[in-house]
């Protein structure tokens, strides 16, 4: 936990705020901040600014710090995600990678490789979404939450939703059996759809690059989802 973020409900006033009991923000700062009265801390508010908290008060119950706001958060990477769904412990940990990389828009789509059961996971809620990504902003000192849609009907998404999606960006779909491959940093907003394990079938594809998209090869190794998401987009902006 790099930055310790504070949501509105934390504040008692303008410039106080509270962490209370079990919070694991508490059990953080303590085990591993060490922290003790006097101990300034980053801190940042949920969707909103960054700066110091000076704590006032501590023990295993409480936290009290006076908060000091002055910086805005890091500007978000220029990058649209559009990403089948996957293995929900896969998910997760993919929300906290896109989150802390800065990808402030999310689309989790169906294709017919997504098995259909994933859709029926108690934790495919915004609830779920939110606590994953705050993690990944903790760790990359942002506040700014992502936004995350579903679609689960492939066609009509892509059809109707995606032509206006990616206006004034450069789409690409990742295809590991592509020509072309990825392209060289131009500093252009993207566009970015990764399939499923197993990836995209040959009528997603021909539906993707229809509709706007290139369809490009960024090498011969088959890496897990996962994995791909930064080896993608740290060749897409290396100056990330």
């Amino acid at each position: 936990m790099n930055l310790v973020l504070l949501s509105p409900s934390d504040f008692i006033n303008s410039n106080e705020i509270v962490i209370h009991g079990k919070d694991r923000r508490l059990i953080h700062i303590l085990n591993v901040h060490k922290a003790k009265i006097g101990t300034k801390l980053l801190v940042g508010v949920l969707n909103s600014k960054i700066g110091t908290g000076l704590i006032t008060n501590i023990d295993k119950n409480i936290c009290k710090m006076t908060i000091t706001l002055t910086d805005n958060p890091p500007p978000p990477l220029p990058c649209i995600l559009v990403i089948a769904l996957q293995r929900p412990k896969v998910l997760k940990r993919i929300l906290e990678c896109v989150s802390g990389l800065g990808i402030k828009k999310i689309y989790i789509i169906e294709t017919w490789r997504v098995e259909k059961s994933f859709w029926n996971s108690p934790l495919l809620n915004q609830k779920y979404f939110e606590k994953h990504c705050i993690l990944g902003l903790e760790q990359s000192k942002d506040t700014v939450l992502p936004s995350i849609e579903t679609r689960k009907k492939f066609k009509p998404f892509v059809e109707d939703e995606l032509p206006q999606i990616i206006k004034g960006t450069k789409a690409l779909v990742a295809h590991p059996e592509a020509k072309n491959v990825f392209p060289a940093f131009s500093g252009e907003k993207v566009t970015l759809a990764i399939g499923p394990e197993g990836g995209f079938i040959p009528y997603e594809i021909e539906m993707l690059n229809k509709n706007g998209f290139d369809i490009i090869n960024f090498g011969k190794r088959i890496i897990k989802t996962e994995w791909f998401i930064p080896f993608a987009i740290g060749k897409l902006f290396p100056n990330i």
